[in-house]
């Protein structure tokens, strides 16, 4: 009891225990703070793997769209609904099942 009270006592360990209190509660660059950056840190590194995919997705894509006229074609009529001028396009939509 008498080495803690000493210890209390001590001018070296008041400051350096002071010091890290501050360092950890209410600096700046504090624990919580150092928590958030690192899940920040890892969403953008999810978010950074998912757009190289989708920009690699998205560059093969182009490749056989630029290859293939009958891919492109296909394309068209698929996604902007596009057809020949002797055509009748007719689109059916499913409804989507509510929960």
């Amino acid at each position: 009891m008498k080495r803690l009270i000493d210890l209390f006592k001590n001018k070296y360990f008041l400051v350096s225990l002071a010091f890290v209190v501050w360092m950890i509660f209410f600096d700046k660059n504090d624990l919580f703070s150092q928590f958030q950056y690192h899940q920040q840190l890892n969403t953008l590194k999810q978010q950074r793997d998912f757009y190289q995919k989708e920009t690699t997705q998205v560059n093969k894509d182009l490749d056989e769209l630029t290859s293939d006229p009958q891919k492109l074609e296909k394309f068209a009529r698929e996604k902007y609904l596009m057809k020949k001028d002797n055509e009748d396009v007719f689109v059916i939509v499913t409804p989507k099942k509510e929960e």
